[in-house]
């Protein structure tokens, strides 16, 4: 069975103090643009989810970007939840995440769970070598 990716965009922004805070949505569409190179390279089924949708909207015809309804505190991580609980096989989505109440959740829902400093290293790695 294929993994599939639901990864909790702004937490993995946030594994790097590299200023991101100034333009949220030049970094969202960094992490984007990353998560395409890593997906189309392993053939990767990647999810990402944001807070809020990014101004400009980031379109991409590898990846799913994905934001929650309406913008508020922990709405990315309920849209996540919202998401497994509609999947068929929520034991094939690893959820990328560093919020241990998100992990926790995941878990109950049958999900696997990947720390966003140990994904945010992987994505970082494999662009490296590649």
């Amino acid at each position: 069975m294929s993994v599939r990716w639901l990864v909790d965009g702004m937490n993995v922004i946030g594994t790097r103090p590299d200023a991101w805070w100034k333009d949220r949505d030049a970094a969202m569409l960094r992490l984007v643009n990353a998560l395409e190179r890593w997906a189309a390279e392993g053939g990767e089924d990647v999810t990402v989810v944001f807070e809020r949708a990014p101004s400009p909207p980031i379109r991409s015809t590898v990846i799913e970007v994905a934001h929650a309804p309406r913008p508020k505190a922990n709405a990315a991580d309920d849209e996540i939840i919202r998401r497994l609980r509609a999947d068929p096989a929520p034991a094939s989505v690893r959820v990328v995440t560093s919020d241990r109440w998100l992990a926790d959740r995941a878990f109950g829902e049958g999900a696997t769970v990947e720390g966003a400093e140990m994904f945010r290293a992987r994505l970082d790695e494999e662009q490296r070598w590649s």
